[in-house]
């Protein structure tokens, strides 16, 4: 919890006195924060914490003109991934599953990110913005 949500939550604390208008807060997020995963159960909940102090912050810090969301990113093959015991079965699944046909990238996240911090995205607020190649959508 404190890594996930009582991070967001501090940051925006310490962030928003010198936030301009129009500024951007942006958590990360995960599919276990809805999906139940194998040895995931508490990183899963604190994810789906992240998402909800993301959704309060957003009503909250909207009237400020600072939007507020999350990006929740299918299977990243990153360091932290190297710590499942089901690592090379995730990202086998993964990829069967996904429509785009791969893994996601640490660049795919960021590129999401950078999608909420465009000035067009200025509307958008208390958003979870899957990214996951389409995993989700493939039972």
């Amino acid at each position: 919890m404190e890594t996930n949500a009582l991070a967001l939550n501090s940051l925006a604390q310490q962030a928003v006195p010198i936030m301009p208008k129009g500024g951007r807060i942006i958590g990360i997020s995960s599919l276990g924060a809805s999906r139940a995963i194998p040895h995931y159960a508490f990183i899963g909940a604190s994810k789906a914490a992240l998402e909800s102090v993301a959704r309060s912050l957003a009503q909250e810090l909207g009237p400020r003109g600072i939007c507020v969301n999350t990006v929740s990113a299918g299977v990243v093959d990153t360091d932290a991934l190297k710590h499942f015991p089901n690592r090379e079965q995730l990202l086998e699944e993964y990829a069967r599953r996904t429509p785009a046909g791969s893994t996601l990238t640490p660049e795919d996240v960021a590129n999401a990110v950078y999608l909420l911090c465009l000035p067009e995205a200025s509307m958008i607020a208390g958003h979870t913005l899957v990214v996951d190649g389409g995993y989700c959508i493939s039972g």
